[in-house]
């Protein structure tokens, strides 16, 4: 007890301490806590937060769910809604547990002293009382499974809605496909790849483009972009020089001198840099030029990116078997963003890749059990009784409040670090596999770093001392098995509390005040950001790294659920930590992460439940193991056991059910949701219908958009939301006897009150009232699929790197004084020979004579391509000057 209570106090006074300090922080530090606001595009930024100390916590529970999908993705709102279900489920069994469980264990005769004593080792064996606990179990687990399917039928609708809409049909990726490993004899035959795409899927192929690469070209623009990075810091910091100068000269009252400008060390002699740099850049750019006109010559890569008419051909493409022979075009991969193809394993053969596999499956394996040892090894010696042993911790021995805290903490605080180390080298393992897209890696990793977490942290480290006592007694006297087992299991309750109150507190603190982005983007970019656009980067909001953040909270959720018919007090604290979690998380992803590089249409959420179900599984083998070691020669015990043992059974087919059933339908769009968008378009914008009871295909474009404010698209939008978690009869009770949670928002407002909610009407992206949560504006239904991406446009999107590199350079640097400095920025886009553009707009030299830049400024707007774009943009920055 001493353990727990020390742990517990330890971890609130922590997390109080970190909380605090991030709300006091977060009005003053824009940059760490709320770049969202300014730092990506309009339509995704968030409503600004008030400078109160607390005015986060409002801010991010009253976002509507459409704000999270519009603005953060369907991935960032399915992994909130994993999290809001499991702090649900754990709230509900809180309370079931402690009216039932917890007062059967405290009346127990077993004797157990302190957690212990709420324990079900407290009751004794040959007990009837045991039958409360199984009998809660069995509908704890009934009811989690009805969640877990609920909560996949929505995401099924949610996932063909996203599929559909027009925003994510309207880009080139929605309709095309990265195939792999295609033949030799295929790659350079251009109309037989065509042809065996085109005949065989509906609307047939819009353009192919077979990967190309250029080794002498990539390494010119990786050389061309060093010397840009050069020139700019050059650029940049003679610009603060001329600065300074000038503003020297005025307060002394003298004529200005410019400061010399800098030289360098090139080809034996002394030459200006910046002559220098932009004579070299020049070179470097029309070698781009010519080697870009000459890349139809260049040997083409065994892979391919295929654009269709319609997105239906996409998916259907990735589901067949494109040809007989072996690991012959395939894997096929939809939804193809450039920034996500790792372009250097493409060129892998198929059996490499293939033997690559097996080798990383091996090497994890070995790292598996090096792990272990590691792990354990290490947790052992930080024990307090290990430390004690030790000259230097002698003194543990006489104070129990120190023995306590390293009892409880330090172990913990040793395995959490020891897992923030891991996910890198399972990535690089993936990456070394052969893996073509750094989101298959992450979706990969999902279950890798899972199953490696419940050996190491569940079994291994937390389960460990109480499978230590099992075995050692059990050696020469196997009988003892099942009674040590009644006793040691309840025993790691304590272990498991401990961990979990770190991850709670501390863990969510810690995550909301993010101290190491705290330092690294204020400390950082006064060190290492000396042009606007390092300044820029550093600016950029962090991604959100989803392989390590699931399956932490799947475990997490393993370990509650395990016990939480065992110790029934988990419950309540593995609630607290995903209530303190989803509080943080909606305001992170709403405000702090960028998700943008990672849209896989929350492909991540049934690996999430099938994690869940692992938890599951565990569970009822503890109560099955429990059951057993509680068998007298009685009927009631046998009863008890068979109960348990068809609990498994029962999850098992459930478990087929979804595999069977839920999942087939999740991750490529089914023809029939096609074929109804493409006779009844404006479905494509309608909040999905998640019971299914109805279908409005066929219904005039006019029906439809008057059913968008009726109350059947409300009715729709709040079984998305709870239909999952609570019966539809009761919803629908509840619906009954508050029936204004049914009318517009603009109806209530008129002057009709509702106690019960607030239903407001919702936009998306601006764009007009919403239907449901989703917009039905003409203008969504007019756009069409990439209508208007041609070869060229295609080629630039999709191809790698360096094919898509310019051969111009845009540079970005502060005018600072106008009349001083713009004859060097002439002078520099001269000796470019016509390659080099100086953008001076967005960037300022502040009065403290460090670097500015606008956050509205749109870079990427005002860099130039081309020679004819070039001379009017210098056109309009004369007339500017």
């Amino acid at each position: 007890m001493a353990t727990f209570v020390s742990s517990l106090v330890f971890n609130i006074a922590a997390a109080l301490v970190l909380f605090v300090a991030f709300s006091v922080l977060r009005p003053r530090l824009r940059r760490v806590y709320a770049p969202r606001t300014y730092a990506v595009e309009r339509e995704k930024r968030p409503l600004p937060v008030g400078r109160g100390i607390f005015a986060w916590v409002p801010a991010a529970l009253r976002a509507p769910d459409a704000d999270v999908i519009r603005q953060s993705g369907l991935d960032a709102y399915m992994f909130l809604r994993s999290i809001r279900t499991m702090f649900i489920m754990f709230g509900v069994l809180g309370v079931i547990s402690t009216a039932s469980i917890l007062p059967v264990n405290i009346m127990g005769t077993a004797g157990q002293q302190g957690l212990n004593a709420l324990s079900i080792g407290n009751v004794d064996s040959k007990s009837n009382l045991l039958w409360v606990h199984i009998g809660v179990f069995a509908l704890t687990i009934v009811w989690s499974i009805w969640c877990m399917v609920g909560e996949l039928r929505i995401y099924t609708h949610l996932r063909m809605w996203w599929l559909t809409e027009p925003q994510n049909t309207a880009q080139a990726g929605a309709s095309t496909v990265l195939v792999a490993n295609i033949p030799e004899g295929l790659v350079d035959d251009d109309q037989r790849l065509h042809a065996l795409f085109d005949s065989t899927f509906p609307g047939g192929v819009r353009r192919i483009y077979v990967n190309r690469s250029s080794k002498e070209l990539k390494r010119m623009v990786k050389k061309r972009d060093g010397l840009a990075r050069r020139l700019e810091q050059a650029l940049t910091a003679y610009a603060i020089q001329c600065t300074r100068a000038s503003e020297r000269a005025a307060k002394a009252g003298s004529p200005y001198e410019p400061p010399a400008r800098p030289n360098l060390r090139a080809g034996g002699r002394r030459v200006e840099a910046f002559v220098h740099y932009a004579s070299e850049i020049a070179i470097c750019n029309n070698f781009i030029a010519q080697n870009t006109k000459t890349m139809a010559t260049t040997a083409r890569l065994p892979s391919a990116l295929v654009m269709f008419n319609k997105p239906i051909a996409a998916h259907m493409a990735a589901q067949c078997v494109l040809d007989y022979r072996p690991f012959a075009l395939g894997p096929v991969s939809t939804n193809v963003c450039a920034s996500d193809i790792i372009w250097s394993n493409l060129h892998i053969r198929p059996w490499s890749r293939r033997i690559r596999g097996y080798v990383s499956f091996a090497a994890t394996l070995a790292l598996t059990v090096a792990w272990t040892i590691f792990s354990a090894s290490l947790s052992g010696l930080v024990q307090a009784g290990s430390l004690a042993e030790l000259s230097a911790f002698s003194w543990l021995k006489s104070n129990r409040i120190a023995m306590s805290i390293f009892s409880g903490i330090v172990p913990s605080l040793v395995l959490a670090v020891l897992m923030a180390i891991l996910p890198a080298v399972l990535k690089l393992l993936l990456r070394l596999e052969g893996t073509v897209r750094r989101s298959e890696i992450d979706l990969r990793m999902l279950h890798r770093y899972y199953f490696f977490q419940v050996w190491n942290v569940y079994l291994v480290t937390i389960f460990s001392s109480s499978m230590v006592q099992i075995v050692a007694q059990s050696i020469g006297r196997p009988e003892n098995i099942v009674k040590l087992i009644q006793s040691q299991v309840p025993q790691s309750a304590t272990n498991i509390l401990t961990y979990v109150l770190l991850l709670a507190f501390v863990g969510a603190a810690k995550e909301v005040l993010q101290a190491v982005p705290l330092a690294l983007r204020y400390v950082g970019p006064a060190m290492l950001a000396k042009t606007p656009r390092a300044l820029r980067v550093a600016e950029q909001p962090r991604e959100f790294d989803w392989a390590a953040a699931i399956p932490t909270h799947s475990l997490v959720f393993l370990m509650g659920f395990s016990y939480s018919f065992i110790a029934p007090i988990v419950n309540w604290f593995v609630a607290t930590y995903f209530g303190l979690f989803y509080l943080v998380y909606r305001y992170q992803f709403l405000y702090v992460y960028n998700t943008s590089k990672w849209t896989v249409g929350g492909l991540s959420f049934p690996k999430a439940i099938k994690q869940m179900l692992v938890g599951v599984y565990i569970s009822e083998v503890y109560m099955l193991l429990l059951m057993v070691a509680n068998v007298r020669a009685s009927a009631s015990p046998i009863a008890r056991v068979a109960v348990a043992a068809l609990l498994i059974v029962l999850t098992a087919g459930a478990h087929l059910y979804i595999n069977d059933v839920c999942m087939p339908s999740i991750r490529h769009l089914p023809v029939k949701r096609a074929a109804d968008i493409e006779r009844s378009p404006l479905l494509a914008n309608e909040f999905p219908n998640v019971l299914g009871e109805h279908d409005n295909v066929g219904v005039d474009v006019e029906t439809q958009r008057a059913a968008c404010d009726s109350e059947a698209r409300l009715r729709s939008r709040i079984y998305a939301m709870y239909s999952s978690l609570i019966p539809v009869c009761a919803i629908n009770l509840g619906l009954r006897l508050l029936p204004c949670l049914l009318r517009p928002a603009s109806a209530r407002e008129g002057g009709e009150e509702c106690s019960g909610g607030d239903d407001e009407e919702l936009t998306v992206g601006g764009r007009g009232p919403a239907c449901g949560e989703f917009t039905c504006s003409d203008k969504a239904l007019e756009r069409q699929p990439h209508a208007a991406c041609s070869d060229a446009e295609f080629v630039r999107e999709f191809a790698a790197p360096e094919v898509r590199a310019k051969p111009m350079c845009n540079l970005w640097v502060p005018l600072g004084n106008a009349r001083l400095f713009s004859r060097l920025v002439w002078d520099v886009e001269y000796h470019g020979q016509g390659t080099i553009f100086v953008i001076t707009e967005g960037a300022d030299i502040t009065p403290g004579l460090s670097v500015g830049a606008d956050p509205d400024f749109d870079i990427e707007r005002a860099e130039v391509g081309d020679k004819a774009e070039l001379a009017a943009a210098q056109g309009r920055r004369a007339d500017r000057i």
